[in-house]
């Protein structure tokens, strides 16, 4: 099945290969690519494939014998054996991460194998990730475990279906080989089963990439393995453009620094774009490091990512980021940094003063540009673009936030809305709908709950008062005014119920959809037939508002379930996320008898019975509140 596969390894063939075959973690200076060996598993077996992806690389759904095509993908995407044509390597790349540069980085557990052509022509680099030691593994073991490589693995393909510029995920194969991994780092390490993803994208090169080069950095002291290649670094610019940008190649073959302006405003100009797409899906990265930000702009390195529930501007996905650097309501402003970052890698071959002018002029544009473009067509605003739109959005966001609206169902419902139909029991209908959307006392109580032990709290305040220049420099005042907030917030809610919780919810949408209304009403103004119009604004508002997408409390049945050995929910959700805007609630999971094992065994199933009976289309159960993902 797999011997159709045809390589073309350019990127080897154009940029430097280290010639050292040395071992072990190491630094690699002069070398854009290390070349290294997989390391074998234990019993090697397919969790999930996916068809759409594989389809890139001329993969077409085996005929005929499907187990044997599960095991072929199983010893070939497991790193057991290798492919005829591909080429094992480790990509060199260094990054700023948590805004502080770390020096050499690099594919610690990724594995470049190769290119394939496609059916058209097109190439596809395809990579292993999990599949062992690498000169950049630093203190790593080089694996990946069951429960990320399932996250990466659908996330990937959520998003492409999603129609957000991503890397694909092909395949997830697991094995019996373990590693020990302390998940949330508080001395509970466990045996994980040792997993590898094959990830396909046009190329994986990174803005990091271009910090190789990067002098001793300021507040660090860290710096490239390739300070001084010049050379090295007009090879990349000359690979990554007449590759991946022809267009630009062509339009200014014979001026390096004009082509050099033209490919830095088209990656801005796609930076812009893409976390605008994320933002209108209310998609979270979590790690949004100079490393994990490709050079044409796709979503990669899928970690502690995360889909927002309950809308929060100030969300944070990732339990390791303690500041909140990477939160929902900061990528935008982080993305645009990174691009600043990307500009001082690629001086003197881009002069700074060219760059950051491109940056200035172009970035904030091209973002508020298609974020609005995305959110009209979300609101089903098709006929006109009126300047009021912006701030008929920004409305909207705030009354999910004062009333902890699910940001995915509030608006895929929004299509459901009678513009023409004035009957006040219609409304009130709709109400109930968007209301049941809402965060409950219960789940607010949740994520109001003070976070600080009460005792260090109050010592913060007390230094505070005693000695504000220490408490300045501890760093702390924001963290501490967010705790203060989350007090107060808890304390009402101590009075709040049910019912009062309801009619402020109610009051604050009616306010919202009197607004929306009007804006309407000026669509149906300006058309001649209303009906044709009203057919169009559902179409597209279906089409631009999922009805699924990845909740973490999803992906956390599919990995329990994954680690039981059943594999089924994993390729249940990988279905249900090719369609993400049909109507599937007839999807039911297949799911095999298994044998009781005594009453605690009956138990757990019928936990995890309860917990996967929920419609994909819900909002998490209370439950899911506690998962944390670092």
């Amino acid at each position: 099945w797999l011997g159709a596969l045809r390589f073309d390894n350019l990127a080897l063939r154009s940029l430097p290969v280290d010639a050292s075959e040395a071992g072990g973690p190491r630094a690699v200076p002069g070398a854009c690519f290390s070349r290294v060996q997989p390391s074998p598993l234990q019993n090697p077996r397919l969790v999930a494939m996916s068809l759409p992806a594989l389809a890139l690389l001329g993969l077409e759904e085996p005929a005929g014998d499907r187990e044997a095509a599960e095991a072929e993908a199983a010893l070939y995407f497991s790193g057991n054996r290798l492919l005829a044509g591909s080429e094992p390597a480790a990509h060199c790349y260094c990054g700023h991460q948590f805004g502080s540069f770390a020096g050499q980085l690099g594919d610690g557990a990724a594995m470049y194998l190769g290119e394939v052509l496609g059916p058209r022509g097109e190439r596809w680099e395809i990579q292993l990730k999990g599949a062992g030691l690498t000169p950049f593994s630093r203190q790593a073991d080089g694996r990946k475990v069951l429960r990320s490589s399932i996250r990466e693995f659908l996330c990937s393909e959520a998003m492409f279906h999603l129609g957000i510029p991503t890397t694909r995920a092909g395949t997830c194969v697991t094995s019996d080989s373990k590693v020990v991994r302390d998940i949330f780092y508080d001395g509970n390490p466990k045996n994980e089963r040792c997993t590898v993803v094959l990830r396909i994208a046009s190329t994986f090169i990174r803005f990091g990439s271009f910090e190789i080069f990067k002098p001793p950095d300021e507040y660090t002291g860290r710096k490239g393995p390739s300070v001084n290649r010049n050379d090295i670094r007009i090879q990349m610019l000359d690979y990554v453009i007449s590759t991946f940008y022809p267009e630009i190649q062509e339009a200014y073959s014979d001026n390096s620094i004009q082509r050099n302006a033209a490919f830095f405003k088209e990656i801005t100009k796609r930076t812009a774009r893409l976390v605008a797409e994320w933002q209108c899906v209310g998609f979270c990265h979590g790690v949004l490091n100079t490393d994990n930000m490709s050079i044409v702009g796709l979503t990669i390195d899928y970690g502690p990512f995360g889909f927002m529930d309950r809308y929060d501007p100030e969300h944070i996905c990732n339990g390791s980021d303690n500041t909140g650097r990477y939160a929902y309501n900061k990528q935008p402003e982080i993305c645009k940094w990174n691009l600043g970052k990307l500009a001082e890698a690629l001086v003197p071959e881009l002069p700074l003063e060219i760059s950051e002018l491109i940056l200035e002029e172009e970035y904030d544009a091209e973002f508020e540009k298609h974020y609005l473009q995305k959110m009209r067509k979300k609101l089903g605003l098709i006929q006109l673009e009126l300047e009021e739109d912006s701030k008929l959005v920004s409305e909207l966001l705030e009354t999910m936030h004062l009333t902890g609206g699910d940001f995915t169902n509030i608006f895929y419902l929004l299509s459901s809305f009678s513009v023409v139909d004035s009957d006040p029991s219609k409304l009130e209908d709709f109400l109930k709908e968007l209301t049941s959307q809402c965060a409950s006392v219960d789940e607010l109580k949740v994520a109001f709950r003070p976070q600080m032990d009460p005792r260090q709290l109050s010592m913060m305040l007390m230094l505070a008062q005693s000695n504000p220049q220490l408490f300045a420099l501890i760093g702390t005042k924001a963290n501490i005014n967010k705790e203060l907030e989350r007090i107060e917030q808890f304390s009402k809610l101590q009075q709040l119920t049910e019912d009062d919780l309801l009619s402020k919810n109610k009051r604050h949408w009616k306010e919202w959809l009197e607004k929306y209304r009007d804006r309407l009403q000026k669509e149906i103004e300006s058309v001649s037939d209303a009906d044709a119009w009203n057919t169009h604004r559902v179409k597209v508002m279906n089409s631009n508002n999922p009805k699924y997408i990845l909740r973490n409390y999803i992906a956390q049945n599919a990995i329990e379930a994954a680690e039981n050995g059943d594999f089924s929910e994993v390729r249940n959700v990988l279905k249900l996320l090719e369609n993400p805007f049909q109507e599937a609630e007839d999807f039911r999971e297949v799911k095999e008898d298994a044998e009781e094992e005594g009453a605690t065994a009956a138990a757990a199933a019928c936990a995890q019975e309860t917990r996967s009976r929920l419609p994909y289309s819900s909002k998490p159960p209370l439950w899911a509140s506690e998962l944390c993902v670092t």
